[in-house]
C-alpha cells in the first residue's frame, strides 16, 4: 500500500505541475501520465479492493462498525478511472501536438483529478489502514 500510494501520488504530483504550466505544458510529460494514468489506477484500485478491503470489512465487522466506507472507495474508484479516461484523452492530444485552446478548464479537469486521488488516499491512511495494522504516514 506505501508502494501504491506512492506511484499515485507521484502522478498527482506530475498533474498539478501539468496544470500549473498550462498552456505551455511539457507535451511529452503528457504523453507520460497519460500513458500511466488509467493502468496505473486500474491495478491499484484492483489491489485495493481483492486484498485491503476485504481485510478492512473484516476488522470492521469485527467491530460492528458500518461497511459504508468501502462501499463509497469502490465508487470512488470507478469515478476516478472514469475521470481519469477523460483526463488521458485530453493529455494524449496536448502530447501529440493539438493546441491547448483552454486552459482554463484543462486546468480543471487536472486539479479534479489529482484532488479526488490525494483525498482518497488520505481517507485510507487514516481510517482503513489502520484498521488493518498498516502504517503508512509518507
Amino acid at each position: 500500500m506505501k508502494r501504491a500510494h506512492r506511484e499515485k501520488l507521484q502522478l498527482c504530483d506530475a498533474l498539478e505541475r501539468m496544470a500549473g504550466a498550462l498552456p505551455g505544458v511539457d507535451r511529452l510529460e503528457c504523453l507520460g501520465a497519460a500513458n500511466a494514468i488509467v493502468p496505473l489506477l486500474r491495478n491499484i484500485d484492483q489491489y485495493e479492493e481483492t486484498v485491503i478491503f476485504p481485510a478492512y470489512e473484516d476488522a470492521v465487522v469485527s467491530s460492528n462498525a458500518n461497511l459504508a466506507s468501502t462501499r463509497r472507495l469502490r465508487a470512488e474508484h470507478m469515478e476516478d478511472e472514469c475521470f481519469g479516461g477523460e483526463v488521458t484523452e485530453i493529455l494524449l492530444a496536448i502530447g501529440h501536438g493539438e493546441a491547448v485552446e483552454n486552459p482554463e478548464a484543462i486546468g480543471f479537469m487536472l486539479r479534479g483529478l489529482f484532488e479526488n486521488l490525494r483525498r482518497h488516499i488520505v481517507f485510507e491512511r487514516e481510517h482503513v489502514l489502520p484498521m488493518i495494522g498498516i502504517v503508512d504516514r509518507d
